[in-house]
């Protein structure tokens, strides 16, 4: 009876440890929206969000 245990257990062993790898195993998926863009904040909202007093620095087309 001894002979036939110790196949079993390695088999049993075997295959827990397969299920493991297996588990352990991850994909992942990115995914690239190309189509969403990013809108540039306007420059009387930077100027709120900083605290300055003019919004001129984040006007880039307004020289005055």
């Amino acid at each position: 009876m001894k002979i036939f245990k110790a196949p079993r257990l390695t088999t049993q062993i075997m295959i827990v440890l397969f299920a493991l790898t297996l588990a352990n195993c991850s994909v992942g998926v990115a995914t690239n929206n190309g189509t969403t863009k990013t809108k540039k904040v306007p420059p009387g909202q930077a100027k709120k969000m900083t605290g300055q007093k003019s919004a001129k620095n984040y006007a880039p087309g307004h020289n005055k």
